[in-house]
């Protein structure tokens, strides 16, 4: 991240109810960062549309247990002045941001993965790219000033990651496994990357894409009917979930990069798990490095043997 300032540096992760961005947003804070980890689904305020027992509340209790500080707030991104709130009390009460986590999506409710576009619901369509698009461009907007006044402030340079499903060379055909609005949604998020790269030239603010693979969310385990702990029993009725990657794998990915100082390197790209891993020396909570890219890649999406899983983990 550069310069030499001693502050605490500040990290705001919106998205982290659940998944992916509550395990970055307790990685993060495990790493010395203030982290401010907001999402919808609250114990004061009920659940999102999403329906998920996740609370945004519980998220800054494990970063509490993690030995990490932070603030854990209930924000709706697609309200921008909600949005601009939030980063004006980050300001009030920080005077600072070095990272931004854009991880909000919750649209996969409604997916119709069967269905082209002239079938697929629209309203729901239109809905995932609310979630999945307009939230991220929404919190950019109005956390990338001050990230900009911050960088210039204390002589270090900022960062954002924008979490997305699948790398560049994945993505780059239409998924037709995922649906048409799916599909779009992640190459918008390649085309944010794309865009703020190139806004963010020679700024002292670097914008990179991290996708994981298949990630053992609490939703992900729910189906397989596993958990965490035994999540390797599902293997039997599905040999392929052996590529599967705890969300820690990606959150010690992003946190590796939010502290390193070449993070420059990255800009303008989609980084996976397994390439971070590579270039930081972190591993998954088991030891391995999951490399589900790498697998799909070489094996195809239809492979669901047991195949390439020792050459890719």
């Amino acid at each position: 991240m550069g310069g030499d300032d001693s502050d605490p540096r500040v990290a705001l992760v919106a998205g982290a109810t659940r998944g992916a961005g509550r395990a970055i947003a307790i990685e993060l804070a495990r790493a010395g960062f203030f982290v401010y980890p907001t999402g919808r689904s609250s114990r004061s305020a009920g659940p999102s549309e999403i329906g998920r027992p996740e609370t945004i509340e519980e998220t800054g209790e494990l970063i509490a247990a993690a030995g990490g500080s932070g603030s854990a707030l209930v924000v709706d991104h697609e309200d921008p002045a909600a949005v601009a709130e939030l980063v004006e009390r980050i300001e009030r009460d920080h005077g600072r941001l070095d990272v931004l986590v854009n991880d909000i999506f919750g649209g996969d409710r409604y997916m119709e993965w069967d269905k082209p576009l002239w079938e697929h619901d629209w309203a729901g369509g239109l809905r995932m790219l609310q979630m999945g698009v307009h939230t991220h461009l929404i919190t950019s907007h109005a956390a990338l000033p001050l990230m900009l006044r911050t960088a210039e402030a204390h002589g270090t340079h900022g960062l954002v990651v924008e979490m997305t499903d699948g790398t560049s060379e994945a993505n780059a055909p239409f998924r037709r496994n995922v649906g048409f609005y799916y599909d779009l949604v992640k190459a918008n998020i390649e085309r944010i990357v794309t865009g703020l790269t190139a806004e963010l030239r020679e700024l002292p603010v670097t914008a990179v894409g991290v996708t994981p693979g298949w990630m053992r969310s609490e939703n992900m385990l729910e189906n397989f009917g596993v958990t965490e702990g035994n999540w390797r029993d599902a293997v039997a009725q599905r040999p392929g979930f052996a590529i599967s990657e705890s969300p820690t794998y990606v959150a010690r990915g992003v946190a590796a990069l939010a502290r390193a100082s070449d993070a420059e390197r990255w800009a303008g790209t989609i980084a996976s798990v397994r390439q971070l891993a590579d270039a930081y020396g972190f591993t998954d909570t088991d030891g391995s490095k999951p490399d589900c890219w790498g697998h799909l890649a070489k094996y195809g999406w239809d492979n669901d043997d047991e195949r390439g899983i020792d050459e890719f983990r």
